[in-house]
């Protein structure tokens, strides 16, 4: 069986690795840009994501790349604590939660696929159409080249060019009214420098997490995230550095006797700036042997921080179904049914801000702050809005510990 993936980011490339692992080695992954950079900042594998990498025998190269936060703290705009919880393997999982620079993780990717598939990869290849099992590409000197297979993955992103085939009337990426901006600074670590924290509420918000241990002078990297409601621009390049200033200025005050955070971002070694957007959840991903996956299929807000892990669920299940099921129809069918419900879900529920709600429910409630938080949200409502979404994304740690694996080799008995 020929395999055809279209992107070669997170979502394209653990396809690639889950499709090898699965039994397949007649893959090609195509890829658009001339040259894979690594760019980006900060990303969270969840442990439901880290469980597949683990399966796939990657996850010690990986986990090289970074660290393993043990902690997630909300807070409010005045720095006090709303709610806090343990994470990864603190809370019970069998697996850690991950934090590491994207533009590293993408390139530890593609190493692992060239190891294991070898020459695979053809850079320079702008997808343009898809017909009757066909992928057509558009080359860099303006030429055309047919690719055929059997499944086609197409794993092109949020500006997908195999979605915008079959929903053409879509347009552009809804724009929140938020707009990020992403950068990583060297600090003194804050808290017990294994924590993530979230910060503000739903028109204005801070995120950081370490990146690395701490260095012999006893500083680390962090990423961060500033977000406000209100400014920038839907159409702004996803790559646009910015001045630091005006934005660290928008932080004033939010400075505590633990974390300095307008001078995180004067600080910081270069400052992003990132429209937040999503897509409507869509009524369909497979279309003959085309398969949409990761942020092609279900682009979504970072609340939660899970686009990555669900582009690797999606690419383990789909090499899972094509390794057990008797056709490819069967397979494609069996994957669209596995993740696309759980992933329409799952959008609704970031775009109510997924579990950072209860920095907004703190906010609503006492926008002044409070003596306890618990005279605001109660404990149970608090552990409720954790509960909900960790159900509906797949990493409940009970849920997740118990759940049957989604290894498989072709031709074995699952």
């Amino acid at each position: 069986m020929k395999i055809l993936i279209a992107g070669a980011g997170i979502g394209g490339l653990i396809s690639a690795l889950s499709l090898e692992r699965a039994g397949f080695t007649d893959i090609v992954v195509a890829e658009r840009t001339e040259e894979i950079r690594g760019l980006g900042v900060g990303v969270n594998l969840l442990p439901h994501a880290v469980r597949e990498l683990t399966e796939l025998g990657v996850a010690d190269r990986i986990a090289a790349l970074g660290v393993e936060p043990r902690t997630l703290s909300y807070y409010n705009r005045q720095g006090q604590l709303i709610w806090s919880e343990p994470r990864g393997r603190a809370a019970g999982y069998e697996w850690p939660q991950l934090s590491v620079h994207r533009g590293r993780l993408q390139l530890e990717l593609r190493d692992l696929v060239e190891e294991r598939l070898g020459d695979v990869i053809r850079l320079g290849r702008k997808l343009v159409d898809v017909r009757s099992g066909t992928a057509v590409f558009e080359l860099p000197n303006g030429s055309r080249e047919e690719i055929s297979a059997d499944v086609i993955v197409a794993a092109d992103g949020i500006h997908s060019a195999a979605r915008k085939l079959h929903y053409p009337e879509e347009g552009a990426p809804e724009w929140s009214g938020l707009t990020l901006w992403r950068g990583t600074a060297v600090v003194d670590p804050y808290l017990d420098g294994e924590t993530m924290i979230m910060a503000g509420d739903a028109e204005q918000k801070f995120v950081a997490y370490p990146l690395s241990g701490p260095t012999e002078d006893g500083r680390q990297r962090v990423n961060f995230i500033a977000e406000r409601r209100g400014e920038g621009s839907p159409t702004a390049d996803w790559n646009r550095s910015v001045d630091r200033a005006p934005i660290a200025e928008m932080f004033e005050g939010w400075s505590y006797d633990w974390l300095d955070i307008p001078a995180i971002i004067r600080d910081s070694e270069e400052l992003l700036e990132y429209p937040m957007v999503d897509r409507d959840a869509i009524p369909q991903w497979v279309f003959g042997n085309l398969a949409l996956l990761g942020d092609a299929a279900h682009a979504m807000y970072p609340n939660g921080s899970n686009g990555g892990s669900q582009a690797t669920l999606d690419a383990r299940t789909l090499a899972y179904h094509l390794a057990t099921e008797p056709t490819v129809e069967a397979a494609l069918a069996a994957y669209e049914t596995a993740r696309r419900p759980a992933c329409t879900r799952l959008l609704e529920l970031t775009r109510q801000t997924g579990p950072e709600q209860v920095m907004q429910l703190a906010r609503e409630r006492a926008p002044e702050g409070f003596d306890d938080v618990h005279d605001v949200i109660p404990r149970e409502e608090l552990e409720s809005i954790a509960t909900e979404y960790k159900l509906a994304a797949g990493f409940h740690p009970e849920q997740l510990n118990a759940r049957s694996s989604l290894g498989a080799r072709v031709g074995e008995a699952t």
